[in-house]
């Protein structure tokens, strides 16, 4: 883009105008007109080149002040951009894949693969964050560490079946595991987001012991329980192979969840279905926002030396050529 930094210099151009109108009402002045009945005996002084070269003198050095003034007014070709820094947030997803996650309360699907699907449009929306992917059951394992890697978490999630680990649910094992992950993470804001449907039966840590340390570490945890309120059909096999469903109560230890979240700042949520389950990661998603800092870099290419040189340039022409060429007219 073009642009003058000194635009005030441009004021001073009208005077060249001026100049321009001062010197040809001059030239007009000082002419003088003789009739005469023929002019064939006369040869036309204004056809010939340097009769045309010595009026165009002038014209070249008012446009050598002109371009000069041009240069007073520094022209540049400016590059504009902006460079953008994203400071991302930590998040350690813990997924319970027990056995009851397998209740098909989130109809049509079962609880863990309505979850997957969930976190796999929050991973989508997180794509500065740095993500990792614990699951547990009566153990916990860490399926993918902290990472921007979006394809390999996502394949980490999508190989995630019920079956992977012994049954049971360890959530003070699962929390503690997600703490370790990320307790040394060099971002400010680092967060743990534990999905269970269950109540706490194995394991040698505390769940409250697990959120104790979180708060020591400053890590924030969010807890989500997930399975309808009552009962819920549940997956059976029987003695000739064929599956059935059978109805189950829904057992989540509401008051665990919500003291461990109370513990280390963060929230419980419950989810009793797909439609639920989305708010209550959109709310996450905007509540636990990336920081973005941006920086405006202007880069200006300086034009004021093809000014100077081509109004010198002018001038130099102007002055050799009256003192050579044009100096006597023929």
């Amino acid at each position: 883009m073009f642009h003058l930094e000194h635009k005030l210099f441009l004021f001073l151009l009208p005077l060249v105008a001026a100049m321009a109108f001062w010197w040809r009402w001059l030239r007009r002045r000082g002419s003088r007109h003789v009739k005469i009945s023929s002019a064939t005996i006369y040869p036309d002084p204004a056809s010939r080149w340097k009769v045309r070269a010595l009026a165009a003198l002038p014209w070249m050095r008012l446009t050598a002040l002109a371009l000069l003034i041009l240069a007073l007014a520094r022209p540049q070709i400016l590059n504009r951009f902006t460079i953008e820094k994203h400071r991302g947030v930590d998040i350690l997803l813990a997924l319970d894949i027990s056995g009851s996650m397998a209740s098909v309360d989130f109809k049509p699907r079962n609880r863990l693969e309505v979850a997957k699907a969930v976190i796999s449009d929050f991973i989508h929306r997180r794509r500065s964050d740095r993500i990792g992917l614990v699951v547990f059951a009566g153990t916990s394992f860490t399926r993918s560490p902290l990472t921007i890697d979006e394809s390999m978490l996502l394949d980490a999630l999508e190989n995630t079946r019920i079956g992977d680990l012994e049954d049971g649910t360890a959530l003070g094992m699962a929390l503690a595991a997600s703490v370790n992950r990320v307790r040394h993470a060099p971002t400010a804001t680092r967060i743990i987001i534990l999905i269970t449907d269950g109540v706490n039966n194995r394991g040698e840590i505390a769940p409250l012991d697990a959120a104790k340390i979180a708060k020591e570490f400053g890590i924030k945890v969010y807890t989500i329980g997930v399975g309808r309120r009552g009962r819920a059909p549940y997956p059976v096999t029987d003695a000739f192979g064929r599956q059935r469903y059978t109805m189950v109560d829904v057992e989540i230890d509401e008051e665990l969840l919500k003291e461990i979240a109370a513990a280390t700042g963060g929230l419980y949520f419950r989810a009793t279905d797909k439609p639920s389950l989305e708010r209550i990661f959109s709310e996450i998603d905007r509540w636990e926002k990336s920081e973005v800092s941006s920086r405006r870099i202007v880069q200006a290419k300086e034009l004021f030396a093809w000014f100077i040189g081509a109004a010198l340039a002018l001038l130099l022409i102007a002055a050799v050529a009256q003192r050579t060429v044009l100096m006597e007219l023929p």
